[in-house]
């Protein structure tokens, strides 16, 4: 699952994407429009800022806008940057491996060779839709669900 400070940065970036080449994007209009808190979203902003994937200036008229352009940034790249890693489990990283605990030796482990498969296609995906890409809305769960 993703975290929920994965999930703000990505809605932040789509709504300065939406407004790119805009000028600055107040911050407490990010907050507002994406229902994310106003102090949360300055630390996540901060952070890419730090990264130059957020530029920001100060002031009257301030606020934030993408330091690169929408076709730049992957949805792929956004989750690294924030989660360190599109594995779902820390032996089937690729930049954030890790050894799992209390496990089988990796090259016996069915486990991690699926794990390795759902990344590399997790990876395909994610890193092939960009920032500027438009994403079709879904219907909500309970339009799923079938009745009765």
């Amino acid at each position: 699952m993703l975290s929920q400070k994965t999930r703000y940065a990505i809605r932040a970036m789509q709504h300065l994407a939406d407004r790119y080449g805009q000028g600055p994007v107040p911050l407490a209009e990010i907050a507002e429009a994406q229902n994310i808190p106003a102090k949360f979203l300055t630390v996540i902003l901060s952070e890419l800022s730090r990264l130059g994937i957020v530029a920001s200036q100060r002031g009257k008229d301030g606020g934030y806008w993408l330091g690169v352009s929408p076709i730049d940034i992957t949805y792929g790249d956004l989750i690294r940057v924030m989660r360190g890693s599109l594995a779902l489990v820390p032996c089937a990283s690729r930049f954030a491996h890790e050894t799992c605990k209390n496990c089988l030796e990796e090259k016996d482990c069915r486990i991690r060779a699926l794990m390795l498969q759902v990344r590399d296609a997790t990876a395909d995906l994610l890193d092939g839709i960009r920032l500027s890409d438009p994403i079709e809305l879904a219907p909500a769960t309970e339009d799923m669900v079938a009745p009765g």
